[in-house]
């Protein structure tokens, strides 16, 4: 599970993101050239592969890219019009450059360079489960009026959250959708607050609104029922707590059924899509999008996934929708000059390469926008796991850290929550660093209904605690070495961004 920001990776400055916005904004198309004749011969002797082609919103060019699609070994699965994305399957091993060179085509890749296949369920390990016997010693120090297992949640009270949620647990019109590898709705804790119609499953590039689609596939497909409960978990004297547990949560499942639970961009390209076409205020995206840890615009697969996700992230932004997403785990300072990326690409055989975080883009985490979250400790210390930079990350909250050990009955610095089969357990990463983000935003949108994605992220800044840069040389994992230097000052520093977020500071 590579893509998982529980597992790993990153994020981006006012200079990147001009650079994104303009290196977006005018995405050579093949203008020049002439369209596929329909009568062009195609070849279907290569692996069959996912492509996105991003054109124009147009629909009579859109009709006609479409049928160059088909005359150039194409198959649509789906075309998003309202943004200019069309999916496309193919075994042509000359699709990509073909297709390029339509017409109206702004840009289009591969976005796997492995062949789609059936998939299968395999174990891969679980969280660290919390047993029944554990379980009843936590909810044995619970104190008056708090949930069973809320002894444990020591990140609830390091932001306010349990002091919030007495004023104002967030109201009921506002949801969060959680895009990952399924929420499990039947889980006590979830249940109450979940919303089915604004949940489905767009693995593969098309929503499935089945009831019940959105579920995990297996008990090891946990990440998602995590983060729901970590967002919205209800105040219902049953396990634990959320940091918004008045708010709906609803979840849009664009992992792989496998046990890679890839998240490819036409499943997240749908999830954004769907989500803004369904009301949703807040997304959670603890995740970055596969195979390519960062997408180089001099490569035109890695350029075509970057623009079409950007194009649907942004179509959300236009609808009203913040979305939130996780900086990574790599400890990488993310404005630095240069990057190592060993594990690109995820699906087939990585390739070791050198990038620039300027230039190459952890997708959706680095696009215009979106709010970045690093990850902190119960001391409030960055976790040590967590990628950082001055510029790119824009707020900071609780995702745990086991050498940061809290004085809780389980002595746990990781954070507890959810997981399917009405399970808890235990987590660290900025995967569970974001919900907290997602959390409070949800609180403020229902504090400030009116209050549009922008709007929304200044107050994140504006309510949060920074407490500027360590005196001390950084060493997270307490080994004597420096991990990590940080740059900045109390107003703004590459450790916390604006600062920590703050629940209570957002209901007042």
């Amino acid at each position: 599970m590579a893509h998982l920001r529980s597992r790993r990776r990153l994020a981006l400055a006012v200079p990147v993101v001009l650079s994104l916005t303009a290196s977006l904004g005018f995405l050579p198309g093949a203008a020049s050239a002439a369209p596929l004749s329909t009568s062009a011969s195609t070849r279907a002797d290569g692996p069959n592969l996912a492509y996105v082609v991003n054109t124009t919103t147009d629909h009579r060019k859109i009709a006609s890219v479409k049928k160059a699609i088909t005359a150039a070994g194409g198959s649509v699965v789906i075309a998003y019009e309202q943004i200019g994305v069309i999916v496309v399957h193919s075994a042509d091993p000359d699709f990509g450059r073909r297709i390029r060179a339509v017409r109206g085509v702004q840009s289009a890749g591969a976005t796997r360079t492995a062949p789609l296949a059936a998939a299968g369920t395999t174990d891969e390990g679980a969280a660290k489960v919390l047993s029944a016997a554990e379980a009843a010693k936590v909810s044995r120090s619970a104190a008056a009026g708090q949930e069973p297992l809320e002894a444990d949640q020591w990140d609830l009270r390091a932001i306010g959250a349990d002091k919030a949620a007495k004023a104002d647990p967030g109201s009921r019109k506002v949801t969060v959708a959680v895009i990952d590898v399924g929420v499990d709705d039947t889980h006590p804790d979830i249940a109450p607050n979940f919303s089915p119609s604004q949940s489905a499953n767009c693995v593969g590039g098309k929503p499935d609104t089945t009831y019940g689609a959105w579920r995990p596939v297996d008990a090891d497909h946990y990440h998602g029922t995590h983060v729901a409960g970590e967002i919205a978990a209800a105040r219902n004297g049953v396990g634990v707590a959320g940091v918004a547990p008045g708010v709906k949560v609803s979840g849009i499942t664009v992992a792989e059924p496998d046990s890679t639970q890839l998240f490819y961009p036409e499943s997240v390209v749908c999830a954004f899509v769907f989500a803004a076409d369904h009301g949703v205020e807040i997304t959670n995206n603890s995740y970055y999008v596969d195979p390519w840890l960062y997408n180089c615009l001099d490569d035109p697969d890695q350029r075509a996934i970057v623009d079409a996700v950007d194009r649907a992230q942004r179509y959300a932004q236009h609808k009203g929708t913040l979305n939130v997403a996780a900086a990574g785990n790599s400890n990488d300072d993310l404005d630095a000059d240069a990057l190592s990326d060993a594990s690109s690409p995820d699906d087939s055989t990585p390739v070791p390469r050198t990038v620039d975080p300027h230039k190459c883009f952890d997708v959706p985490t680095q696009l215009p926008g979106v709010v970045t979250v690093s990850s902190t400790g119960v001391t409030g210390a960055k976790s040590y796991f967590s990628s950082y930079g001055k510029g790119v990350v824009d707020v900071a909250a609780p995702g745990g850290d086991r050498f940061q050990i809290p004085d809780t009955p389980s002595k746990d610095g990781r954070i507890l929550s959810t997981l399917p089969n009405n399970q808890y357990g235990w987590l660290q990463g900025t995967s569970m660093a974001t919900p907290h983000v997602a959390g409070v935003a949800a609180l403020l949108k229902s504090k400030y209904p009116w209050a549009g994605p922008a709007t929304l992220q200044r107050l994140l800044k504006a309510e949060a605690d920074n407490p500027g840069c360590p005196t001390a040389p950084y060493d997270g994992n307490g080994d004597g070495v420096v991990d990590a230097t940080c740059v900045g000052n109390k107003h703004l520093n590459g450790f916390y961004g604006a600062g920590i977020v703050n629940a209570l500071r957002a209901v007042r």
